[in-house]
């Protein structure tokens, strides 16, 4: 009973911060796209996967990314799988639909290190919205010559559909149209990230709105970021918790979290599934 009674005290707590606050900065990590149903591992890898799987071991679909193939033909018989499934070939998950209805009519930012593509379909705005990693929709130079993106959906429909064991059809290997190296997914792996211009300028968007309101009451909600890239949301977001002390942070996530004890009296963790949370907010 204690647990339950603080669990609603606290959303209660966090639906008046939200409600009253200047502005809302949310951080969307994996573990949001994971409370869609939208897994990497298990039943749904091997259900688009399997064959990967059998004849080289991989076991998810994030470490399917970055296994060196034989070749061209397979790398892309992976990604465009990876693509076509997590990008094109699916609906709008329900955590995503709640946090939009929790963003309406607010004064709001949107951060994601996901690359699938789900806030967009959600309906985000634009103009509030940065995915600082990259998307599945995106292709780039692999050298890369030139800071530029490339869409691919109807590239990798053809990928999809003409694949034959494992393998593409050698003519649908993506080359850039500048130097004509092969294209590579627009993901944030190494150094050869492109950022193009849109990337750009979502970067300023938000380095303004967290310079704005660096010192006036917001929510920081942040929705299923772990410790894979931890220096992207959740170290910047406890860092705005710590000089802000109109700030709420509000990490909510499945697995355990640990509070840094200098923050501890103006964040409220929730270790609870991402939509359960969401549609409490709502209720």
């Amino acid at each position: 009973m204690t647990s339950t009674t603080n669990y609603w005290d606290n959303i209660h707590r966090v639906k008046e911060a939200i409600n009253n606050a200047d502005a809302l900065l949310v951080g969307i990590g994996a573990g949001m796209s994971t409370a869609a149903g939208f897994t990497y591992s298990g039943e749904r890898f091997h259900k688009y996967f399997d064959d990967f799987y059998k004849k080289y071991g991989i076991t998810d679909m994030y470490s399917g990314g970055f296994y060196n193939y034989e070749s061209l033909e397979e790398y892309w018989a992976f990604f465009s799988r990876l693509t076509y499934y997590n990008r094109y070939d699916i609906q709008v998950g329900e955590p995503y639909l709640q946090l939009m209805k929790l963003l309406e009519g607010k004064n709001y930012f949107v951060i994601t290190t996901n690359v699938d593509h789900q806030m967009q379909l959600a309906g985000v705005d634009k103009n509030k919205f940065y995915y600082m990693q990259g998307d599945y929709g995106l292709w780039q130079c692999s050298e890369p010559c030139h800071q530029k993106t490339y869409d691919n959906k109807e590239q990798v429909q053809r990928m999809v559909d003409e694949q034959r064991d494992m393998k593409i059809p050698t003519h649908l290997i993506p080359h850039c149209p500048k130097c004509g190296r092969p294209m590579t997914m627009n993901l944030r792996i190494d150094s050869t990230f492109v950022q193009d211009e849109g990337w750009y300028a979502a970067q300023k968007r938000y380095t303004a709105f967290v310079e704005t309101y660096k010192d006036k009451p917001i929510v920081l909600l942040e929705l299923g970021v772990g410790f894979n890239t931890p220096m992207i949301i959740k170290y910047p977001f406890m860092r705005m918790a710590d000089d802000n002390i109109d700030a709420l942070y509000v990490p909510i996530n499945v697995e355990k979290q640990t509070i840094p004890f200098e923050i501890q009296h103006n964040t409220i963790p929730f270790n609870d599934d991402i939509l359960k949370v969401l549609n409490d907010l709502l209720s």
